[in-house]
């Protein structure tokens, strides 16, 4: 859809908006495409494609709000939708801080162009032949005997926000994507990996085939692992799995749970919860970013936050309301869907590398535990209490021994930022990412 059919079909909206009681307005709209395969053993299981093009619309009325979603974009069904919502705003309960985003804080074009997408949809035949070298490389490793599926996909969307208070603007991008999980089997049973890829342009998405590849070597270096003794020890987080630590520090700091005080990290604001070297960013206008984007959610102009400067945590993911709950200013990270209010969230979060190697990561550790697959991951929001289980490695003198599984490991997640070291690692898959991280002491349940 062109970006003035979008303009136009949002301005006659927030016109019926008003005409309907509404005192402040604003609307979203998505457009989306995205295609896929799936791939086992070397027959094509699925193929899918879909195409949506949703629309939400939020009316305030004092501090009352509402929102709605459709799909029908007829000038009568749009009329309709104003008139419900306008209704619903009046019958709802009074919010103190709802309201749209500041007018002298919205971004104003042109925008920057941050190259999120290539919008080269492939054909069905293109992905069928990435999902099938995937698979085969992997088969191909001795030791495998199964496959649990190969996937190709592709998927882009544009997103329009326009506000009733004069701001308009479009960003979007495109993502494909390759991964393969696979099971590999030795006289004590069978083990199961995987291994995949992300990117905004497929000219920087990894060979199928190394990916393949790689998911059928980690997997039968799984085979017959060992049980551990329950303990305490140096644990490792792999670049696959320490971007995890990230989404709980995410959580922690979005603007919602700090104004509901059920946040371990409510009141730690200006006060150091990672060591000195530690660095975690959140910015917007990284090129071909998967999380990148040249506005937030309300439209308000984002930068970057150094949410973690030398260790010290300097910010919260906020939106205007609760920017205005919690007596601050909105950092531009709201978020939105088409139906309810705006969220608040991460685009771009990122734990700087550290200087030490994974290999000078596991010496200094000496032994302990490397983590390559978990599950089930229990954080409490208000603690930070922190359990999952996983497997992984057992490592000694700074080498991996054994493959160990059916461990939980625990700890405080607190206590474990406060002990983290990054290597130098990192692979960018996605919005979120970290390189491997070491955490110093954690609680080992085995046997």
């Amino acid at each position: 859809m062109q970006s003035h059919q979008v303009e136009s079909i949002l301005s006659a909206l927030l016109a019926d908006a008003r005409a309907a009681g509404a005192e402040a307005a604003d609307a979203v709209f998505f457009h989306s495409v995205s295609s896929g395969v799936s791939w086992r053993m070397g027959k094509l299981e699925d193929v899918e494609r879909s195409e949506a093009a949703d629309l939400g619309l939020r009316i305030l009325v004092g501090k009352r709000q509402a929102s709605v979603s459709t799909t029908d974009h007829s000038r009568q069904g749009l009329k309709e939708l104003a008139t419900r919502c306008a209704a619903m705003a009046k019958a709802a309960p009074e919010d103190p801080y709802c309201g749209l985003a500041p007018e002298d804080r919205l971004a104003s074009g042109p925008f920057k162009d941050l190259d999120l997408g290539d919008y080269a949809e492939p054909s069905t035949d293109a992905l069928k032949q990435r999902a099938a070298a995937c698979e085969d490389a992997a088969l191909a490793v001795k030791g495998v005997v199964n496959s649990s599926g190969a996937g190709a996909g592709y998927g882009e969307g544009q997103k329009w926000v326009m506000t009733s208070h004069g701001f308009f603007g479009q960003s979007g991008g495109s993502n494909h994507s390759v991964s393969v999980s696979v099971l590999a089997q030795d006289e004590n049973g069978m083990e199961r990996d995987y291994d995949y890829d992300s990117k905004t342009h497929l000219a920087n998405l990894k060979d199928a085939a190394a990916i393949g590849m790689n998911a059928g070597e980690r997997t039968v270096k799984r085979l017959s692992p060992k049980k551990l003794k329950s303990r305490t020890a140096p644990v490792i987080f792999d670049n696959r799995l320490s971007r995890s630590l990230l989404g709980h520090l995410s959580g922690a700091v979005n603007g919602a749970a700090i104004a509901r005080g059920v946040s371990f990290l409510k009141n730690k604001m200006g006060e150091k919860i990672f060591a000195d070297a530690i660095n975690i960013v959140d910015d917007p206008h990284i090129m071909q970013g998967a999380g990148s984007r040249p506005f937030d959610g309300e439209g308000v102009a984002n930068t970057r936050i150094d949410l973690i400067k030398n260790g010290v945590l300097t910010s919260w993911f906020l939106n205007s309301a609760q920017a205005r709950q919690l007596g601050l200013e909105t950092n531009a990270r709201a978020s939105r869907g088409t139906g309810g209010a705006p969220g608040s969230g991460a685009t771009n979060l990122t734990l700087e590398a550290g200087d030490k190697s994974f290999s000078d990561l596991m010496k200094d550790a000496k032994e302990g535990l490397l983590v390559t697959d978990m599950f089930g991951p229990q954080v409490n929001p208000n603690t930070g209490d922190y359990s999952v289980g996983c497997s992984g490695f057992w490592f000694e003198d700074g080498a991996v021994a054994d493959p160990v599984s059916e461990i939980t490991i625990a700890g405080n997640i607190l206590d474990m930022f406060a002990g983290l070291i990054p290597a130098n690692d990192m692979d960018i898959r996605g919005a979120t990412n970290a390189p491997s991280v070491l955490i110093d002491k954690m609680t080992i349940a085995g046997n």
